[in-house]
């Protein structure tokens, strides 16, 4: 399907394909409606999305032959001028539908690349590029022969997952058993599956820093640098409970961190589209690549560029999908933002949730639930249990961090306990 933009002024419409909670999401489709009429393929009713889209069609979003005759059936009525996708479930299958369409962008092959953790080091380090020793198992025996040959600690992880779901780190070989358990448990119905599912990897020390990419035709635009907040100990110790960015980070001007980004992408062959990449910082100074996701951060991260600078990484991925060299400005005064997350003290079925914004003093800029009533929230490493955040935003980092040292004191969640996770 080729795109020509429709005569009168009248914006190009999109396909959006599915839709999810909208505390985390709602800004999203705020930026992009501005310039695009979207249309939603949903496996539910719209519901909050209402204000922000054309129309919207029932679709199961994860079976390309029911999804690819719903978005025909829109393209015989609208002239389409893309998919666009920012949920990680539905990525590949968007991918294999942009490709059914005719459009260039969101090539499968590149994104199965980078949906497939295994298949991403292989290609990077064939670039070139040192990679921890990582290895995709099917048995726990496998697991126990190459934990072996690495030592510890080490981490253990899902293939083809996000959001630290399934994700361990293992510190000896008394705790290997218990963690390849729990990845192995820690599936997503819908997506591809691997016989060898579970990854064990050798462990980098440091801090980790993520990075908002738009790429068209090839070229790489840094947008947005986050460094990574973790819980440091109990179930969260390995849990991302928060970021901080500043709009000023010295990495976004760091012309040889650009030219390795811009390297990286090509290794993997993704040339257009949008990349969320997670690095680690190693004591050497080394920035090691640790995943790279095709799709918009979570956590809220393209909205603190929102905030910091006005950078607007939806809408810059939106102009990709629409074959449009995206729009990349930096409108505001550059600031700093940190966001933390607020968990319940256990996994649990919510009854009450409170959000004390009475509280809030500058820089706290936002105080948001993420729950209601009847909704069941498990900790990780069996669940994300992110129930609402705090954002801090100021002239510097060090302002924000000290304004959000616990987002727990904002929250009050009160729940039915759950039963253990198997």
């Amino acid at each position: 399907m080729s795109y020509d933009p429709p005569a009168g002024g009248e914006r190009p419409l999109l396909l959006l394909v599915a839709s999810s909670y909208w505390v985390y999401r709602e800004y999203i489709l705020e930026s992009v409606s501005q310039r695009y009429r979207l249309w939603l393929l949903n496996p539910s009713p719209a519901s909050w999305e209402e204000p922000y889209i054309a129309g919207h069609t029932v679709v199961d979003c994860l079976d390309l032959e029911k999804l690819t005759a719903a978005a025909r059936d829109v393209a015989r009525v609208h002239e389409v001028a893309g998919v666009f996708c920012y949920d990680e479930v539905y990525i590949e299958t968007s991918a294999h539908l942009s490709a059914a369409l005719g459009f260039a962008v969101l090539d499968p092959g590149a994104v199965a690349r980078c949906r497939d953790k295994s298949a991403t080091r292989e290609a990077l380090r064939d670039a070139g590029f040192p990679q921890p020793a990582s290895r995709a198992v099917s048995s726990l025996e496998e697991a126990r022969a190459f934990a072996g040959e690495i030592g510890y600690p080490l981490i253990v992880k899902p293939r083809n997952l996000g959001g630290s779901l399934g994700l361990s780190k293992v510190e000896g070989p008394e705790d290997l058993d218990a963690a390849f358990a729990l990845t192995d448990r820690t599936r997503m119905g819908g997506i591809r599956q691997f016989d060898d599912y579970v990854i064990v990897e050798e462990f980098l020390d440091g801090p980790e820093i993520s990075v908002e990419c738009v790429l068209f035709e090839g070229e790489c635009t840094p947008l947005i640098v986050a460094r990574k907040v973790l819980g440091g100990s109990g179930t969260l110790a390995f849990e991302e409970i928060g970021h901080d960015v500043d709009a000023n980070d010295p990495l976004l001007s760091d012309t040889g961190f650009h030219d390795m980004l811009t390297r990286v992408h090509a290794a993997v062959g993704f040339a257009d589209g949008y990349t969320h990449i997670e690095f680690k910082l190693t004591p050497d100074g080394a920035k090691h690549v640790i995943e790279i996701n095709v799709r918009l951060g979570g956590g809220m991260i393209p909205y603190l560029g929102l905030l910091t600078s006005g950078v607007d990484g939806p809408l810059a991925a939106a102009d990709v999908q629409a074959r449009r060299a995206p729009a990349v400005a930096f409108p505001k005064p550059r600031r700093a933002a940190s966001i933390r997350f607020g968990y319940p003290p256990h996994d649990m079925e919510i009854t009450s949730a409170t959000a004390h914004r009475e509280l809030m003093r500058p820089p706290v800029a936002e105080v948001e639930l993420a729950v209601q009533p009847g909704m069941q929230v498990r900790l990780p490493p069996n669940g994300l249990a992110r129930c609402g955040y705090v954002i801090a935003v100021g002239e510097t980092l060090e302002r924000t961090r000290a304004a959000v040292p616990d987002a727990g004191r904002y929250f009050t969640f009160e729940g039915t306990p759950l039963e253990q996770a198997p």
